[in-house]
């Protein structure tokens, strides 16, 4: 019992320091891609229910694509695609060599993800909020935008809440995959702890509390998210 406190301390002895910058590390990567994922699968859902053939049909190829590539293959698309495309650019101004961060290649590709199962969930929503309630804005002389901001909009977050907290805790997961291209996260430093110490259960095992642990936070932080979405029906 003592060794393995020794390996999960702080300090020279064990690799407490290093799981800890692996979990900032994976919850940062996941907060960093949640808002462009959000925000492109809402502009992915708006195309999709567009009167114009062409949005919706671009739309339903990107998801139809993103949903369908298996998730660590749309990584190294990103990672080693970009910088491919990247240094090609660069080669036009000169003997120039760039390099791609593997943690803004790990946040675009899992947005990109995220963003092709958000914009079903947005897209749901939608589908869910009555055609009255758009007359009825209109009624009010209140425009497209103020429409979706004051009418749609809250309306949108408290329908599609419940899928999007299943995607959060899904995204939350997937940021392991980063591991695979070097990005230091709690996959990475555990599996270099594992085979520094040749105790690879002890390490793998704290690795899946750990994931435990952030889904549970997470889950109690969506129900009050939901709570607060939900405020307005109490009083009714």
């Amino acid at each position: 019992m003592n060794e393995i406190f020794t390996l999960l301390s702080f300090g020279d002895m064990g690799w407490g320091d290093e799981i800890a910058l692996g979990i900032v590390m994976t919850v940062s990567l996941a907060l960093a891609s949640l808002p462009f994922g959000l925000l492109l699968g809402f502009l992915l859902a708006l195309a999709k229910k567009s009167q114009e053939p062409s949005l919706r049909a671009a739309a339903n190829v990107y998801t139809t694509i993103f949903r369908g590539l298996p998730e660590l293959l749309t990584l190294f698309l990103v990672y080693y695609g970009g910088q491919i495309l990247i240094q090609q650019v660069l080669s036009l101004f000169g003997d120039i060599y760039f390099e791609v961060n593997a943690f803004i290649a790990g946040m675009i590709a899992l947005s990109l993800v995220f963003s092709s199962y958000a914009s079903e969930a947005f897209l749901s929503a939608f589908r869910a909020i009555k055609q009255g309630q758009y007359e009825g804005a209109a009624a009010l002389g209140l425009g497209y935008v103020h429409t979706m901001r004051l009418v749609i909009l809250p309306q949108l977050v408290r329908l599609a809440l419940p899928a999007l907290s299943n995607l959060w805790l899904i995204l939350l997961k997937e940021t392991s995959l980063v591991s695979i291209i070097g990005l230091a996260d709690i996959i990475r430093y555990s599996n270099m702890a594992a085979r520094t110490t040749k105790e690879p259960f002890l390490f793998f095992a704290v690795a899946c509390a750990i994931y435990l642990v952030l889904a549970v936070i997470s889950s109690g932080g969506i129900s009050r998210l939901d709570a607060w979405a939900k405020r307005g029906e109490a009083s009714r």
